[in-house]
């Protein structure tokens, strides 16, 4: 059963925020085209929280972290601009999952900043959710990060929990996998260039294209660690979210306008 009333699967390179694309708007014109393609059809879905699950933002060695502060912010800054966000916090939608994921022996926590509740309860807005929240409806949500630390079939079985928390939820939730793609197609980028980039990031899109999401979790982990995706994490609990049987994804598009993948898909 799929009960999101949208899900994606989206880049978060800065220069997509059409306010920060600074002298070359071209250069992510395919990508940033797509993703405002997915927020119509996100708007249409009209839902009450989204969930986003991304790989920058406040990480727990060895766990899943739910956010569950009041508010979250953050400021981006690309090319001489900057882009801000604030965004309220479905707390009882994050503290669901958590004891969910609990119940499940799937570790996991909770986390917060500044005060239990109120104003100085705000925790840090990273660009994995602002980015793709940039082109969303203003409404709350739940940020969670995954571990690399944990097995890919625990991303499985999180996914699952989530999935099970939305269906005991009345609300109409939304799910945004954040993700970048291979970050070792440039020689002179900060990963530098592995040739192991091009055929991870293809890989990808093929298992994309025949609704395999499952199957990256049998890629090699020297393999990701060569290719460099950030994506790989956030995709798997999408994909135990969304069993296949009920999952459809429509492939938007693909490019490589910098040292990384960026890689747009809608999944209904």
């Amino acid at each position: 059963m799929n009960p999101f009333v949208f899900s994606c699967i989206t880049p978060h390179g800065g220069e997509i925020i059409p306010e920060l694309s600074g002298a070359l708007p071209e250069r992510m014109h395919l990508t940033r085209s797509s993703m405002q393609n997915i927020g119509k059809k996100m708007q249409a879905a009209n839902p009450d929280v989204i969930i986003v699950l991304t790989p920058h933002g406040t990480r727990i060695d060895g766990m899943f972290s739910i956010s569950h502060s009041e508010k979250m912010s953050g400021i981006l800054e690309e090319h001489g601009a900057t882009y801000e966000m604030t965004r309220d916090v479905d707390r009882e939608l994050a503290a669901a999952i958590t004891e969910a994921a609990q119940n499940k022996g799937i570790p996991a926590a909770s986390i917060n900043f500044g005060a239990a509740a109120g104003p100085a309860s705000q925790l840090r807005l990273d660009w994995g959710v602002i980015v793709p929240l940039a082109f969303m409806p203003h409404v709350p949500i739940v940020v969670i990060n995954p571990s690399r630390e944990l097995p890919f079939d625990q991303h499985m079985r999180f996914g699952q929990v989530i999935s099970q928390s939305v269906q005991k939820s009345e609300k109409r939730v939304a799910l945004i996998a954040s993700c970048d793609w291979s970050h070792a197609h440039d020689l002179d980028g900060p990963y530098g260039f592995h040739p192991a980039a091009k055929a991870l990031d293809e890989e990808v899109i093929h298992y994309m294209k025949n609704n395999e999401l499952e199957k990256l979790a049998d890629l090699d982990p020297d393999y990701i660690e060569a290719a460099k995706p950030d994506g790989i994490w956030q995709t798997i609990i999408l994909a135990g979210a969304i069993p296949a049987a009920s999952r459809r994804i429509q492939f938007l598009s693909y490019e490589v306008p910098t040292y990384f993948g960026l890689i747009c898909a809608e999944v209904q």
